[in-house]
């Protein structure tokens, strides 16, 4: 052992990896159902909030409603429906003073690697503290460090991009010091970050141009929700939020089956919203006519149509078309127009990655995750102890982070009174299942990174998750020894 490097530590019940918003959940849930559990959280950067800490750019800022995917322990208690990533940062900061979970977190302490023991029945988790190696034990590891990269951006092949002599930027990592007044700017991509760019960059550049190789549905949505606001006035808190929070809920689980079971209704619902939306000489095809139906990709919402709005006012406009080749000044398009540029911004997508890039091992056995089944989206296959945390993509990513959570709990506790040590996902009958998708988008990102993520299959307990209320209703009363195999160890 090198000799800056830490000894193994005491043993902890359960180590949390990352301290954003499913981290700070996980720890709420393991204070209140395992009061007497010993825990702490390792957070690989400086600051609480994960994704809401990582994202500096402008107009960032939630792409669902705050009602559902703030904490269901401590509700939203501000007036927009969607806020923006420093009030998000602040609430969850704030959740995470208020009930001690801060004191808890280790910062700048980056999993490396994580090696079960069958004989020890413990995690040696491998950790780099700036520069030092540490070793952490744990019996029981949750893995809540989302499903992207935070160090690289999802890479495009731009042809040409070299020879631009503006600024180049992915929003991912966005300069602080970065000065766009009076700017041309072009946003290559047509997702969330892009719409959410828009209408923020628009504000102070001389113009901005989405370029899209091809459209995505926008809806604009009221940033300010009238019926959470006058159930806030005339109701007791905790009710005007209980309700308020199943409403967003139902109509979103509604919203997202009509899509699926009535593609055809839905895209001329859409269409028409987005018709009301735009300047009456912008037409809605081809640029707001997307190839695909709705919710195989993920919409984009924008509060208070502040997209179409700054389309309106002429600081923002919408290009379908393919990149031919950058210039030294701009973008050469494939129906011969070009595109002045100062700045090129390319909003092209993350960069999928598992467990932060840790290399999980089952006695000195590498593991790789894109190999393995995901049992009841929590656990991995033939790894023992050890849950991951994925949330909805088509919904609120919290509650299925809380379903996960509540369902880590309850089998922790079930594991104590059957007196075991460990719990295994063992598939029996891997010929009979036939691969499913985890996450059900047809996203350019999500298809290029599916080999990094847990595999989902056509069975029980090893399906895809599927809605909030069948994942809340199997985390607190489903069976949780199906496709489990428990050991009790000596130690």
């Amino acid at each position: 052992m090198n000799p800056a490097d830490k000894a193994p530590a005491d043993l902890f019940d359960i180590i949390v990896v990352g301290a954003g918003i499913s981290g700070i959940n996980a720890a709420y849930r393991i204070q209140t159902k395992l009061p007497s559990i010993s825990y702490t959280i390792l957070e690989a950067r400086g600051g609480i909030g994960g994704t809401w800490d990582l994202f500096r750019y402008p107009g960032f800022r939630s792409d669902s409603d705050l009602y559902t995917f703030g904490f269901a322990w401590r509700p939203w208690a501000e007036q927009k429906a969607m806020a923006d990533g420093d009030s998000i940062r602040k609430y969850i900061r704030e959740s995470a003073t208020l009930y001690g979970i801060d004191q808890k977190v280790k910062f700048h302490h980056k999993l490396v690697s994580a090696n079960w023991s069958f004989d020890q029945q413990a995690w040696d988790l491998l950790v780099d503290e700036e520069g030092r190696k540490t070793h952490f034990r744990a019996r029981f590891v949750i893995l809540s460090t989302g499903y992207y990269d935070y160090d690289e951006a999802l890479s495009s092949h731009i042809p040409g991009i070299k020879k631009f002599t503006g600024t180049v930027i992915h929003p991912q990592f966005w300069p602080e010091d970065l000065d766009y007044k009076d700017q041309k700017i072009v946003v290559v991509g047509s997702g969330s970050t892009a719409v959410t760019l828009i209408p923020s960059l628009a504000e102070t550049a001389s113009h901005v141009s989405m370029l899209q190789r091809s459209p995505s549905y926008i809806l604009a949505r009221p940033a300010i929700d009238s019926f959470g606001w006058w159930a806030q006035k005339l109701l007791p808190y905790w009710i005007a939020h209980r309700i308020t929070r199943i409403r967003f809920l139902v109509l979103s689980f509604l919203f997202t089956k009509f899509c699926a079971y009535y593609p055809l209704a839905a895209r001329n619902l859409i269409k028409k919203l987005t018709l009301k939306e735009l300047p009456g000489n912008i037409p809605h095809d081809p640029d707001f006519s997307p190839r695909y139906n709705p919710w195989e990709q993920r919409l984009c919402l924008c509060p208070d149509g502040d997209f179409f709005k700054a389309m309106r006012l002429g600081k923002a406009s919408v290009v379908t078309d393919t990149i031919t080749t950058v210039t030294e000044t701009g973008i050469q398009l494939a129906s011969g127009q070009t595109l002045d540029a100062d700045i090129i911004v390319t909003a092209t997508g993350l960069k999928l990655k598992s467990a932060g890039g840790a290399h999980i091992s089952v006695d000195k056995n590498p593991v790789t995750i894109g190999e393995k089944y995901l049992w009841k989206g929590v656990m991995l296959q033939d790894v023992p102890n050890m849950a991951t945390v994925i949330g909805y993509t088509n919904a609120s990513w919290t509650p299925g982070a809380d379903a996960t959570a509540l369902l880590v709990t309850r089998l922790l506790k079930s594991m104590k009174a059957k007196g075991a040590t460990s719990a295994v996902p063992r598939l029996e009958h891997m010929k009979d299942m036939k691969p499913v998708p985890m996450l059900n988008l047809s996203s350019t990102y999500v298809v290029r990174g599916a080999k990094e993520l847990p595999r989902t299959g056509n069975k029980a307990p090893w399906m895809p998750r599927s809605t909030y209320f069948s994942d809340l209703w199997d985390a607190k009363f489903g069976n949780i020894t199906d496709g489990l195999r428990f050991e009790k160890g000596s130690t």
